[in-house]
């Protein structure tokens, strides 16, 4: 590589799942790629376990959903242990019915995750370049120009533009120079992947509630096989360093029951709860862990890269295809940003809320929670919410620069409410028209002019139900979000709407 020097429309650093996924929409765009990374090889354990049902719905609009559930596990029900005793069984079942495609629960390791990313990348002729480091970059004349090591030669890579996908110690927000304000939780946490039996090993979820920690067993594809991820208490860690396995392993085996027969692996890990003060600074953009890291409650922090990773793909797309779109990137960071900060925020009351050794809390924690929780998530209403808040179907963006009108329940920003049959259309991964009922001359023909397909569905009661308003009109941006809702005659304000913010379609 010495001396050698190379051109892409999109470098991107990382390829872990963040990295992959944009990488892969972007590819699917049209968009050329050179995707880096420093590690020499993917990872072959991991700690991400959960996938959400809206990253199952972005899989959906490019193929991958049904391998992930084919290969995955759902887990049909969450079990509350308090010292030793199992105290409750919530039942998950379909849990997010009506509201999504995917209504369970999915568990599917970060690991398999990026293998089956990898090898959809190399299906379309992209390959992960490894080990691969940045050193360093600078945007000058509207471009990017970055130096890159490998095996101890460099390269300087031209790009039009730069995705920071790499981590929490990220090289690309540190040349930035961007604030990475929050903190770290003084637990030290551990993950094993193990082979065992006993009763947390049905194929359900189990979390063991104590005073001052936790413990939760996930259940994988494979019979047998499970997935410990637990603190560590103080007077272990300050006892044991480096720790093993079997400095934490009394505590399953005892309170839980689990017979341990086989450790694949094991690893202890400190977590942070940071956002970066910006996603993006000119043509250089921050995604991921390199942009936002947080507590493990709730399973989303992957989730939440992919989600940053399909919000910016098709912005630069745009940009790169007609250089008057670029306005669209400004939209990046505050629909991510403002996310990020509120997941942050969250996540961090829930692990806090765990974990605190305060006597109110133990109480609520040991005793009020396994006594409501099952009562509690018979209320269809609140399961419902419980879903979409995990799930992060209720993401939206109405306070989006991109985001215009209400129709219905449906506001610009919003998720388009999931009926059945109108998913099918969003594989376009570009902008498109839908309008449940009928459709007028006028946004026929602004449909021709355009080349963003109408799509009409015949009316039903159910989309009544989802939010839809009979006849409205509504612009649906390529990653499946409304843009413009409304209940105009005539084209329904989309002429507009696209000339104002200069949309074309993207094929």
């Amino acid at each position: 590589m010495a001396g050698r020097s190379s051109e892409t429309e999109v470098l991107i650093a990382g390829a872990g799942p963040t990295g992959l996924v944009l990488a892969l929409w972007l590819t699917q765009l049209g968009v050329r790629v050179k995707l880096i990374d420093k590690a020499p090889q993917a990872g072959t354990t991991s700690r991400a376990l959960a996938v959400q049902a809206r990253t199952l719905e972005f899989y959906q609009q490019v193929g991958l959903s049904q391998a992930i559930v084919d290969r995955g596990h759902r887990v049909s029900a969450i079990n509350l242990w308090v010292k030793g005793t199992g105290t409750a069984r919530v039942p998950l079942g379909n849990l997010g019915e009506g509201v999504t495609p995917f209504a369970f629960p999915m568990i599917f390791p970060q690991d398999e995750h990026e293998r089956l990313l990898i090898s959809r990348l190399q299906e379309l002729g992209v390959e992960v370049e490894r080990p691969v480091e940045l050193i360093g970059f600078e945007e000058a004349g509207g471009q990017i120009r970055a130096t890159l090591s490998a095996a101890g030669s460099h390269e300087t890579c031209i790009s039009s533009y730069l995705a920071g996908c790499d981590g929490a110690r990220s090289k690309v927000r540190e040349v930035l120079n961007t604030d990475f304000p929050g903190g770290t939780y003084h637990h030290l946490f551990y993950v094993a992947d193990v082979e065992a039996a006993g009763p947390p090993v049905n194929g359900e979820l189990h979390v063991d509630l104590e005073d001052s920690d936790f413990l939760a067993v996930f259940p994988l594809a494979d019979t047998g096989h499970a997935r410990l991820i637990g603190t560590v208490r103080d007077t272990i860690a300050k006892d044991h360093e480096p720790l093993e396995f079997g400095d934490v392993s009394e505590r399953a085996m005892q309170n839980l029951g689990v017979n341990i027969k086989q450790v694949n692996w094991f690893s202890t890990y400190r977590v942070h709860h940071r956002v970066a003060n910006s996603f993006r600074r000119g043509r250089t953009f921050l995604l991921g862990d390199a942009a936002h890291i947080h507590s493990p409650v709730g399973g989303q922090g992957m989730n939440t890269g992919i989600g940053d990773s399909v919000n910016l793909a098709w912005k630069l797309a745009a940009s790169l295809k007609d250089p008057s779109s670029a306005g669209l990137l400004e939209s990046y960071e505050p629909e991510r940003i403002a996310f990020a900060r509120r997941l942050a925020a969250t996540t961090d009351r829930a692990f806090k809320a765990v974990v605190n050794p305060g006597a109110m809390a133990r109480w609520l924690r040991t005793k009020v929670i396994p006594a409501v929780a099952p009562s509690l998530f018979r209320i269809p209403s609140v399961r419902r919410a419980a879903f979409r808040t995990v799930s992060q179907t209720a993401v939206n963006y109405r306070g989006s620069p991109l985001s215009c009108g209400v129709a219905g329940k449906v506001h610009g920003g919003d998720r388009l409410p999931w009926v059945g049959v109108n998913f099918a259309p969003l594989s376009s991964l570009d902008w498109q028209i839908h309008v449940y009922g009928g459709a007028g001359a006028a946004l026929e023909a602004l449909s021709q002019r355009h080349r963003i397909p109408l799509h009409v569905f015949p009316w039903q009661a159910s989309m009544e139900a989802a939010g839809l308003k009979r006849n409205a009109v509504y612009l649906v941006r390529p990653d499946g979000y409304v843009a413009l809702a409304s209940t105009e005659g005539g084209d329904g304000g989309i002429a507009a709407y696209l000339a104002e913010k200069r949309i074309k379609a993207l094929r």
